[in-house]
């Protein structure tokens, strides 16, 4: 039993022993261009969660990682078979259900780790403000060392990259789609532009339709992956996320908090 995973306790160990915080993982089903399985964004939220919780209750942290959302919003992506969509205001109320039984509980300090870039949960945060008595933070793994992505990684990630192949050959190799010679079997993830030049620019944003804007849904180069970068990414998110786990189990709970 992992004390640390709220799917693996049983009641006996919950009658002795409570929860400071809640980690709760949220995915997608979605295709990661040819190589990379549809749970990508499901098992990269996952092991996150294990590793940070597990590395954060043997600091004496109080943490529960509840079981992965394996859904996300993919409106821009349902061209491609199979997308799994959650619409933002589906999703928002399944959290929002979630963090009321948290509530019910006791539990007051609750972390949403974001593991897909179509999922933007800032404005649930905002909703739950002053509406529950359970504290919100929200964290998308990737962006908590995004500074320290040209260290590892040759090549710029949006979607099925360099990145993400390497957290895929480090922690779901045996899903990660190769040739007889190792070789992957993806395309080179090139994107396309649109016709105006602020929204290439990023001065101007849009729901980018996958289909238009990638050739098999990968955005970003991949052949340069290897698993050794997937584990140092996976140290640099550990190593910033899991204190900040102890910090806040720790933290006392007055009329400041945060502050």
């Amino acid at each position: 039993m992992r004390p640390w995973a709220l799917a693996d306790v049983n009641y006996e160990y919950l009658k002795h022993n409570r929860y400071e915080v809640a980690v709760l993982p949220c995915g997608a089903t979605e295709p990661h261009n040819l190589h990379l399985p549809y749970g990508t964004d499901l098992f990269e939220g996952t092991v996150v969660g294990e590793k940070i919780c597990e590395a954060a209750h043997n600091q004496g942290a109080k943490v529960a990682l509840l079981p992965t959302i394996p859904y996300g919003t993919e409106t821009n992506q349902m061209a491609f078979p199979m997308a799994m969509n959650l619409n933002p205001s589906t999703l928002f109320a399944v959290i929002t259900d979630l963090v009321k039984s948290l509530e019910h509980h006791g539990v007051k300090k609750f972390v949403l780790l974001n593991s897909h870039g179509g999922n933007e949960f800032k404005a649930l945060v905002r909703e739950l403000y002053g509406k529950t008595s359970v504290n919100v933070f929200l964290v998308s793994w990737y962006s908590a060392v995004k500074d320290l992505a040209a260290d590892i990684f040759d090549h710029p990630d949006d979607h099925a990259g360099e990145m993400e192949t390497s957290f895929g050959l480090a922690y779901f190799p045996e899903l990660v789609a190769r040739n007889a010679d190792g070789t992957l079997i993806a395309d080179d993830g090139a994107v396309a532009k649109t016709r105006f030049r602020a929204v290439n620019e990023g001065w101007v944003s849009i729901t980018r339709p996958w289909h238009l804007l990638t050739t098999n849904s990968g955005s970003g180069y991949p052949h340069a992956a290897t698993a050794e970068k997937g584990k140092k990414l996976l140290d640099a998110v550990v190593e910033r996320l899991s204190p900040f786990l102890v910090e806040l189990s720790n933290a006392k709970l007055d009329e400041k908090f945060p502050f």
